[in-house]
């Protein structure tokens, strides 16, 4: 399995309306994408720390094929609106 985790800080009052669009919005998108496995929204009990975005594929391939057809980019413009900073996104395979 492959996971995608993108970390980004958020704007304590955007967190609401981030959440509405990334449940209403962005899952339903990424859902339809070939290999997904899962995509949830990881939330910081820390207020300082990051939310996680977490999706999970079936293979590498099908997580690449994801980026490279430009659909992470198109989600992640939906919720920038709340972002303080530029998001990280890191890449793991699970083994085993």
């Amino acid at each position: 399995m492959w996971v995608r985790l993108t970390f980004v800080k958020i704007q304590p009052d955007k967190v609401d309306e981030l959440r509405k669009v990334y449940y209403e919005e962005v899952v339903p998108v990424v859902k339809a994408q070939k290999g997904i496995v899962d995509i949830f929204l990881m939330e910081p009990i820390d207020e300082d720390e990051d939310f996680i975005s977490l999706t999970s594929w079936d293979s590498k391939a099908n997580g690449d094929t994801y980026e490279a057809s430009g659909t992470y980019l198109e989600m992640v413009n939906k919720v920038k609106f709340g972002f303080v900073a530029t998001p990280t996104l890191k890449s793991y395979e699970v083994k085993n």
